[in-house]
């Protein structure tokens, strides 16, 4: 008797289980959660977000189990070769013809302001990885995305107040053309001025850039003391390895990479970039869950993973989580329910989503080691603070975001 009433008991509940399976697959569209991965998949940005990013969206997928609540888990990618034209048609036709719940990765800020636009008029999810532009989260945020890794504030904040406080007092500002290079330009001529320091001039070059010569010329004319680098990626690189064929720090001058990556770094080596201050997001090797998930990144791609490969995975499993809890793909139940939840994994510490969109989380200002202090090819940064997630982001009391009641 009580075998059978047991068994019962469990028939029943076997029963309810399977029920609220099928009722929760229900609500979300068309049986299946589709992700579309939108990157720079074969330009300046192809290595800080790129192919890369796209492997760690799929190791979440994976380590999700593959589907939620008994619906697969689909994913599909683009290259949006830094236009925001292409950007924006590509989700138009995620959207139209292939039903995507979610846009995730996303590098040039002007192509996420265009495909944030769409999403928006579409009433899609969207979650910035890659793009800097604080404006993303301020004069063009909406209800539709979220910005995860960084963005050009913090990086000001922790970067340029650190130079400044070292004596860098007089600055010249080398910006790429564009949302992102304008934003990083501006958050720093702020910290910089708010902190005693100049801004003696400037110079905007195209994006992409190959010869940095006549900028740099530039620049060593100015007579600054600091050369802010508001670009990113190869452009970067390109203008750190010009200023050196120029002997710009030889003749007094010291660079300030304002967007420096791992792969960055990695790709110049130590004897150019030791004692680079930086801000980043997230390191590798910070601590023993980060270089966990790192090193089984490692074995997928053949290279440590930069902060916003990182986010990428860190916040597809939040999103996935999500569907999961709520039983919908909805995105504005999908979305309510995220920033409702504390974000504490390997990649984010005290992190949380605001009504801006703004995910906040801790950030660090790091020193790239000289190569004698390296032990190996990827342990390239010394982790010298961290900065809080309410110290480090634009506070809500400035924002100009149309969802934020001041």
């Amino acid at each position: 008797m009580t075998f059978i009433k047991k068994t019962l008991a469990s028939s029943i509940a076997i029963a309810a289980t399977a029920a609220m399976a099928t009722a929760a697959q229900a609500e979300i569209s068309d049986g299946a959660v589709r992700i579309g991965y939108l990157a720079d998949m074969s330009g300046t940005y192809r290595d800080l977000a790129g192919p890369g990013g796209l492997e760690a969206l799929r190791m979440a997928v994976e380590d999700f189990g593959g589907s939620v609540n008994g619906a697969p888990i689909e994913v599909f990618s683009a290259d949006d070769r830094n236009s925001a034209d292409v950007g924006a048609n590509t989700v138009r036709e995620w959207v139209d013809q292939r039903s995507v719940d979610l846009v995730a990765g996303m590098v040039a800020s002007s192509v996420t302001i265009a495909v944030t636009n769409v999403l928006e008029a579409n009433d899609k999810l969207g979650i910035v990885s890659g793009s800097a532009a604080s404006s993303i989260t301020n004069e063009h945020c909406t209800p539709n995305h979220i910005h995860w890794v960084y963005d050009t504030y913090p990086l000001a904040n922790g970067t340029a107040r650190a130079v400044v406080e070292q004596g860098g007092d007089t600055w010249f500002m080398l910006t790429a053309d564009y949302a992102f290079g304008h934003a990083l330009e501006a958050d720093v001529s702020k910290v910089v001025e708010e902190n005693g320091g100049q801004i003696v001039g400037g110079v905007r070059h195209p994006f992409p850039t190959d010869d940095f010569s006549s900028y740099i010329l530039q620049a060593q004319g100015s007579g600054a003391e600091i050369i802010g680098l508001a670009n990113a990626g190869a452009d970067t690189v390109n203008a750190i390895n010009t200023a050196s064929q120029f002997g710009v720090v030889e003749a007094g001058q010291q660079l300030a990479g304002l967007l420096v990556f791992l792969n960055d770094v990695h790709a110049m080596g130590l004897e150019a970039t030791q004692g680079l201050l930086l801000t980043t997001g997230w390191y590798w090797n910070m601590d023993d869950e980060s270089r966990e998930w790192a090193e089984r990144y490692y074995e997928r791609v053949g290279r440590m993973p930069t902060m916003v490969q990182a986010g990428i995975y860190s916040s597809t499993m939040h999103y996935l989580e999500a569907v999961q809890a709520t039983g919908s793909d909805d995105t504005q139940t999908v979305r309510e329910h995220m920033m409702r939840q504390p974000i504490h994994d390997f990649f984010a510490r005290n992190g949380r989503i605001r009504e801006d969109g703004r995910m906040v989380h801790d950030m660090y200002l790091a020193r790239v080691k000289s190569p004698d202090a390296s032990t190996h090819e990827w342990d390239l940064y010394e982790i010298l603070t961290s900065i809080p997630a309410e110290e480090a982001y634009r506070p809500l009391s400035e924002s100009q975001c149309k969802l934020v009641q001041n």
